[in-house]
């Protein structure tokens, strides 16, 4: 199920309502590459809504997140999962959720082993990276800075090669 992005509106306060996507996926259902169709297309929106355009480097760093998420999501717990998008005019958050209760524990970094790379690589794109456990699963979010700091360059350098 897929729940259409939202429509742009204030909250009578005069600050935008943050843009919203939601999708879930049944178990076996879920797919990294339709993870990051939704996440450039919901970035492709924003600017049709008011929202800031990201920058092309943020992009890619929301999709390498994305994947890396969605795809431990689909290797490490059973049932179904889920993604949520909401991006404001300073921050995008990519929150996947799944069914296991376990704390994700990274392997120690070794550019010599294949896999067990995606929580570093989430990381290392992400200003901030947060899991809460639930009774029925987890939810982890990344947070992705969208507008610049002071200087005008990116807040954050991207871990993707440019």
């Amino acid at each position: 199920m897929v729940v259409p992005l939202s429509k742009h509106t204030t909250d009578g306060t005069g600050e935008k309502t943050p843009l919203r996507y939601a999708a879930i996926w049944a178990e076996g259902a879920a797919r990294a590459a339709d993870a990051r169709r939704a996440v450039r297309t919901f970035l492709t929106h924003a600017p049709r809504t008011g929202h800031p355009a990201v920058p092309p480097a943020v992009a890619m760093d929301a999709e390498l997140a994305t994947s890396e998420l969605v795809t431990n999501a689909i290797r490490h717990a059973p049932g179904t999962c889920g993604m949520t998008l909401r991006m404001s005019e300073q921050e995008l958050t990519i929150t996947v959720w799944d069914s296991s209760t376990e704390q994700p524990t990274p392997p120690e970094a070794d550019p010599r082993r294949v896999g067990g790379h995606g929580l570093h690589l989430v990381q290392s794109v992400s200003e901030k990276v947060v899991v809460a456990l639930r009774a029925t699963g987890k939810l982890i979010t990344a947070h992705l800075p969208v507008a610049p700091l002071g200087g005008g360059g990116p807040a954050f350098p991207s871990a993707v090669p440019h």
